[in-house]
């Protein structure tokens, strides 16, 4: 599992970086959100995927016994996730904001249009 993730994971940072090297501004919003929704693999796969139960602990113990699932990668990634969706909101009306006033998407003519 962890090896189809690995390449999963590998794939959406190459096609990420591609689509942030062209000229379209939208293919840039599109390739960052790839290269978030890698990282968010990435540290689901390193938190070591595991079929257990719930960490909870039994009454009379101080830690969780047996296989638990490991809950800090969960919660890293729904808070990357949350801050990804706003920067992403915000990414795209800058983005609509931009092509309203110069008429394009292409960053080298949106270069072009500096004093």
């Amino acid at each position: 599992m962890e090896s189809t993730l690995a390449f999963v994971i590998g794939g959406l940072y190459a096609a990420g970086l591609y689509l942030m090297m062209r000229r379209s501004i939208i293919k840039l919003i599109i390739g960052l959100v790839l290269l978030g929704h890698a990282a968010n693999l990435l540290i689901f796969t390193l938190g070591q995927l595991t079929r257990g139960a719930p960490p909870l602990v039994p009454p009379g113990t101080t830690a969780p016994t047996g296989d638990f699932a490991n809950p800090l990668p969960q919660a890293l990634i729904l808070t990357a996730i949350v801050i990804g969706f706003g920067v992403q909101a915000f990414a795209l009306v800058l983005v609509q904001r931009a092509v309203q006033s110069v008429g394009t998407d292409d960053l080298d003519q949106m270069k072009s249009t500096d004093r």
